[in-house]
């Protein structure tokens, strides 16, 4: 017999939410998870601090490789939850597996070891119910959620400005990187109502639409005192470079694979989206494993800098036929001799 009271299994079948759901990008595919710490933090939220006990049962370094310097381990471990419930003792245990990289031997084993048993903690949790990530397991997405339909503006007299009353129901999100974003929307219908009214005048619609490096509510820290380098995301040109053959031996499919050298190294952060080439599984992980990569290249006679600028034109092209075009009558314009 279930020994969870009432309030736990209630909190167990609520559907976690979406706002605690991460994504990350692995080999041109988008995965969605939560993070460890949100994991343990709803543990103590729905068992109590001292309700429940996390214990490491196994731990084997599976493999550890040394080239050039540069140290990768990667690590299994299995994790066994015990929680009490009403005088009962409710067992789950979980697998799990971890990588480390880096330049320090011991670094990369304590990082491989960690995300091991963050990784067998989180199955071993996902197990009690929906509020520890169950349903992402299945297909790696979760439920979209319901929109609240927005009640239309009444008209008002010239000059006087349309506010919107928002729904008492509609979620607010909490304070995040997305809030300028956000911003920037709301007064984008402000005004759109208002052009309605003819307190505006129409928008242009012959704008071209923005481009991923351009969207409203992100800060161009390329021209800061101390500018830092653009990082481009855009998951349409990551598929567009996945589709050519590989750069080595033209087999298909291929990975988009970023240029490590092509901009500084940031923790955490992948280069720009414009420096990737595409690479077959096999040489994906070969230059991964390489350690020094424009030595890798340069056995190779490969230039990929050229073709990633190339792959990078091709795809704006086709995304944006309508900028593409103005950019080269601006061009042919340009080169015509005045007398």
């Amino acid at each position: 017999m279930m020994g969870f009271s009432a309030k736990q299994v209630q909190a167990l079948k609520r559907d976690i939410d979406h706002r605690n759901i991460r994504t990350r990008e692995a080999h041109g595919r988008e995965l969605s998870y939560i993070a460890g710490w949100y994991a343990i933090a709803e543990a103590n939220r729905i068992f109590g601090f001292d309700g429940w006990n996390r214990e490491t049962v196994e731990s084997k370094c599976v493999l550890t490789r040394e080239n050039r310097g540069t140290f990768v381990a990667v690590y299994i471990a299995k994790v066994r939850i015990t929680v009490q419930a009403a005088g009962r003792i409710i067992i789950r245990e979980g697998h799990g597996s971890g990588e480390g990289r880096g330049t320090s031997p011991g670094e990369v084993h304590d990082i491989a070891l960690k995300a091991a048993e963050t990784d067998a903690t989180k199955r071993a949790l996902a197990t009690f119910g929906k509020p520890f990530g169950l349903a992402l397991y299945g297909s790696g997405k979760t439920a979209p959620f319901p929109k609240t339909s927005t009640p239309e503006p009444k008209p008002a007299e010239l000059g006087q400005d349309v506010r919107f009353a928002r729904d008492d129901t509609t979620p607010i999100p909490r304070p995040s990187r997305y809030y300028g974003r956000r911003q920037d929307l709301v007064t984008h219908d402000r005004a759109q109502a208002r052009r309605q009214l003819g307190v505006l005048p129409s928008a242009d619609t012959s704008i071209v639409p923005p481009t991923p490096d351009s969207l409203p509510g992100r800060i161009d820290k390329s021209v800061l005192t101390i500018g830092e380098p653009k990082r481009l995301r855009d998951k349409a040109h990551l598929r567009f470079v996945a589709s050519h053959p590989c750069l080595v031996c033209g087999r298909q499919p291929s990975d988009p694979h970023h240029l490590q050298f092509a901009q500084p190294r940031a923790l955490g952060l992948k280069v720009s989206d414009e420096f990737t080439v595409p690479l077959c599984r096999g040489h994906h992980r070969q230059l991964h494993q390489a350690g020094d990569e424009v030595a890798w290249w340069g056995d190779l006679k490969i230039s990929p800098m050229e073709i990633a600028k190339g792959l990078w034109g091709e795809s704006r092209a086709k995304l944006f036929p309508t900028r593409a075009q103005s950019s080269q009558q601006k061009v042919s314009t340009d080169s015509i001799d005045v007398p």
